[in-house]
């Protein structure tokens, strides 16, 4: 690649098209020509260095304020309550479970299977000293899209057809400060996705140089390794998110629209052996997902993906066709842009007069237009980026169209990031083509796409920020989805968990009357009117909710917890034990039903529910406390002195238990080993006036006045 080739002329606009004659049969010349093609582009030339220095600023400056953010929306499930990330598990539970830490076999399992992102997550928790930070977190995505923007600078060079320096410039910083990428890069569940393109982008590099040392035949090894190092960034893109096995279809388009124009029959060589190839390795790779999901596709809900489920055929092609021409829109003016799209965010079209109908009609009519740009255009390069632009387009939105199977999402801000490559593509031709058909105006041109490069990056800057907290991102998408009840339900939740019990009571009840049978809204709700007083009112709420989703073990077991506070301890007992049911490992759920044996005098069964929380998870504070409290209170002090000893082994540094251990020796007259824990206590939490004076009372007893 001569991405800094020195251009040695500007050629007209009719020197540099060819007259006449079809894109498909028409011989390239290898002159001058060709080789100058993005000369008209007015952007200095720069040498190669400045351009990855260029490109690498751009990006930086774009998203580095996600840096200051905190985890958010999905990086709980898939970071912070993901098993897998943490050491203390072993490393081979990923390549069991799916990407958020749930068994592929289990039925609520997404069959998201990505073993090599939760790796790149555990590799960062191990370099933090095994410390969920998210800035470390943050920081890695940043540095990867950095490292892929740079990179697509060879992969735009090679798409344009090679030596185009600043047509690929051009798509590369488009590419660098897209708004589009802020969920990919300030998300951390985005990981995947940039992980993805990036083995993706080495993917087809690859295949690139497998392809040009065919034409040699000394070099037929060569070819072969590249060919093979194509297939493995392939799987390895893949197991880092489902798309990237696209690739494999953007090598054959590659392949194929290389063939067409080549008239030397040198050229052609080995063409039938690579596509061969691609074949069978795509298949083997599809046969191994298909194996790794044990047979089975995920579970959705009809408020996942609502088009999907529609009965009427209409509704569902109308309604597709709708979100594919938002898609685009969001592609060319990012600026309508939301956390999450599902739950009436986009409700259904369910008549032709409807007015949003003239949207895909747009959508494929401009699609249409460039599509017969292929045909009718004088120039065969300007027809082959057009296609392989779309076929990138396309190819790697395929597996989010719901044309191949059910997706578990309307609109997915990240899933654009792969395909906003085609897109950067058609966006530094067209520049190309302006510059060549109106040379008068090349300063305007360059001052428009420089004003459109910094308000894509102050856009890009200001929608990181939002992804930096909670609460940002949540209040942002009410201007933009204000029909989704997820929306509704992610702000009440955040306002519950900052204290603002009001707020938060009034998006839950908002939640619920845009999506009457959201069944988490009811459970949220639910604890927050029990946390009132409001009983009746919660165990209405909640019954409602277990009707609903009958396998919701949560809303059982906060059912429960209303109805042993209505005194309905059969009820509360039969609740607790349905999402025991339903959820056998449910530490919270072993505690809770102690609480209401304990309520009922039933020591000893209260003493296994509390057992059963503690080996479920053995840093269960509140139940091993409760054991050392009960059992001191029925005069089984040995056995709970033992049980003291045994949860100071998971928590050594948790005041209370050294505490309550204290109480039982001192009861057990075992001053000097009393007085050692009570210490111990007060320098854990030296407010604690409990913890002082019950160490005072003990060095009374000794007679120390």
């Amino acid at each position: 690649m001569a991405l800094n080739a020195v251009m040695k002329s500007r050629k007209s606009s009719k020197q540099d098209e060819p007259s006449n004659g079809h894109w498909r049969k028409s011989k390239p010349k290898i002159s001058e020509v060709e080789e100058m093609w993005d000369d008209d582009i007015p952007v200095p030339n720069f040498p190669i260095w400045t351009s990855i220095i260029l490109i690498c600023c751009c990006a930086t400056i774009s998203f580095i304020p996600a840096l200051n953010g905190d985890f958010v929306f999905d990086d709980s499930e898939a970071v912070l309550n993901n098993e897998d990330v943490r050491t203390s598990t072993p490393v081979w539970n990923v390549f069991y479970n799916d990407y958020w830490g749930t068994r592929l076999s289990h039925p609520s399992s997404h069959k998201s299977y990505r073993p090599l992102t939760v790796l790149s997550f555990r590799l960062n928790y191990w370099l933090s000293g095994g410390i969920l930070i998210a800035r470390s977190f943050k920081l890695a995505n940043l540095l990867l899209h950095i490292v892929i923007s740079v990179i697509s600078l060879s992969l735009f060079d090679r798409l344009f057809g090679g030596n185009c320096p600043k047509a690929s410039l051009l798509a590369s910083l488009l590419f660098a400060v897209h708004p589009i990428h802020c969920e990919a890069v300030a998300g951390i569940v985005g990981r995947a996705d940039l992980l993805c393109a990036l083995f993706f982008f080495l993917a087809f590099l690859s295949y690139c140089k497998s392809v040009d040392s065919s034409l040699h035949s000394y070099r037929i090894f060569s070819s072969v390794i590249w060919l093979d190092l194509t297939m493995i960034f392939t799987m390895v893109s893949m197991l880092c998110k489902e798309q990237g096995i696209t690739v494999l279809g953007l090598c054959s388009v590659y392949d194929l629209v290389n063939l067409w124009q080549e008239q030397e029959p040198k050229k052609r060589k080995g063409v039938v052996m690579r596509h061969i190839a691609l074949a069978m390795w795509g298949a083997v790779l599809l046969l191994g997902r298909w194996v790794v999901m044990g047979g089975q596709v995920p579970t959705f809900q009809p408020v996942d993906n609502p088009a999907s489920f529609a009965d009427s055929f209409f509704t569902r092609v109308v309604s597709f066709n709708y979100i594919y021409a938002l898609n685009f829109w969001l592609l060319l003016c990012p600026d309508w842009l939301c956390f999450d799209w599902a739950m009436g965010c986009i409700p259904l079209i369910t008549s032709p007069l409807d007015l949003r109908v003239m949207a895909p009609i747009i959508f494929w009519v401009g699609m249409t237009l460039l599509g017969l740009r292929l045909f009718y255009t004088s120039s065969t390069k300007s027809a082959r980026i057009i296609f392989l632009a779309l076929a990138l387009l396309v190819g790697t939105f395929l597996p989010a169209s719901n044309l191949l199977f059910r997706v578990g999402f309307v609109i997915a801000e990240r899933v654009l990031y792969l395909p906003s490559t085609g897109f950067c593509m058609l966006i530094a031709l067209g520049v190309r083509q302006l510059s060549t058909l109106s040379p008068e105006y090349h300063q305007t041109i360059r001052s428009s796409f420089m004003m459109l490069l910094v308000t894509m990056a102050l856009k890009s800057c200001q929608r990181s920020k939002e992804w930096g907290t909670e609460q940002e991102l949540f209040r942002s998408a009410l201007a933009v989805c204000p029909l989704n009840a997820k929306v509704h339900y992610n702000v009440a939740k955040n306002a519950a968990d900052l204290g603002d019990k009001q707020l938060a009571l009034e998006e839950y009840t908002i939640a619920l009357k845009l999506h009457p049978e959201y069944e988490q809204a009811m459970n949220n709700l639910g604890n927050l009117l029990r946390d009132g007083g409001h009983l009746n009112e919660a165990e209405s709420l909640l019954t409602q909710a277990v009707t609903i989703r009958p396998n919701f073990a949560a809303a059982w077991m906060n059912l429960g917890i209303v109805q042993a506070g209505l005194k309905k301890y059969q009820d509360a007992e039969e609740s607790y034990m349905t999402a025991l049911q339903h959820r056998p490992k449910y530490p919270d759920c072993y505690y809770n039903l102690g609480n209401l044996y304990l309520e009922q005098g039933r020591h000893d069964d209260a003493y296994e529910a509390w057992r059963n929380a503690t080996e479920l998870k053995p840093t269960h504070v509140v139940a091993w406390s409760n054991m050392v409290i009960m059992l001191d209170s029925i005069g089984r002090r040995q056995v709970a002195e033992q049980v003291g000893r045994e949860a100071l082994t998971h928590l050594p540094n948790e005041a209370g238990l050294h505490f309550n251990l204290a109480n039982t020796l001192g009861k057990l007259k075992q001053f000097a080993k009393a007085e050692r824990h009570f210490l111990k206590a007060t320098a854990l939490d030296p407010d604690n006036a409990k913890y002082h004076a019950n160490l005072g009372m003990c060095i009374f007893i000794k007679n120390r006045y």
